[in-house]
């Protein structure tokens, strides 16, 4: 791996623990602040900060497991982060909306697995409403997640493929255009 192209992934990396601090910063915040003072009203109608304890996985799914789901959901956590580290790195650092999804992914499983092992939970705090319609509490690294998850999306379906090589004849000296 060329110098630069290593600096590039640490740059990437750098950016993954930015996303991570904010992440434990404004739950640390909201456990202080909004579990106590109450909600808060950002955009009414639109957007309130409310604090919640998630103990299962997205959408409170399987928050029903106690300390055995705590564990299972951690350790499946951790090996997502070490998937997510693997292809980080055998990633060629030309591709950066591949890079930037996987260091946004890292950032967000990190996050919500340093709760759930640290707390028995996660914190959420982020509140969508519009109408009768209301999206699920969640916090900064589920955004992160969410993000990072649509740019491979968006990679794997939109994205330019670069062409294959024309298959070559029995002679390499004559291209498939002069047959």
């Amino acid at each position: 791996m060329k110098r630069t192209d290593l600096i590039w992934k640490l740059a990437y990396l750098a950016i993954a623990g930015g996303v991570f601090l904010i992440d434990q910063t404004t739950k640390a915040w909201a456990a202080r602040v909004i579990r106590f003072e109450g909600d808060r009203s950002i955009i009414p109608g639109f957007l309130n900060l409310a604090y919640a304890q998630n103990t299962g996985v997205a959408f409170s799914m399987l928050d029903d497991h106690g300390a055995t789901g705590r564990w299972g959901l951690s350790l499946v956590a951790l090996a997502a982060a070490t998937l997510v580290l693997y292809f980080f790195w055998r990633t060629p650092r030309s591709d950066d909306r591949i890079m930037g999804s996987l260091a946004l992914l890292l950032a967000g499983i990190v996050g919500n697995v340093t709760d759930r092992l640290r707390l028995g939970f996660v914190i959420d705090f982020i509140d969508v409403q519009f109408g009768n319609w209301h999206y699920p509490t969640f916090n900064i690294a589920d955004a992160a997640i969410c993000i990072g998850a649509g740019l491979l999306v968006i990679d794997m379906f939109f994205a330019k493929r670069k062409a294959e090589p024309p298959a070559l004849t029995g002679d390499p000296k004559v291209s498939n255009s002069e047959v």
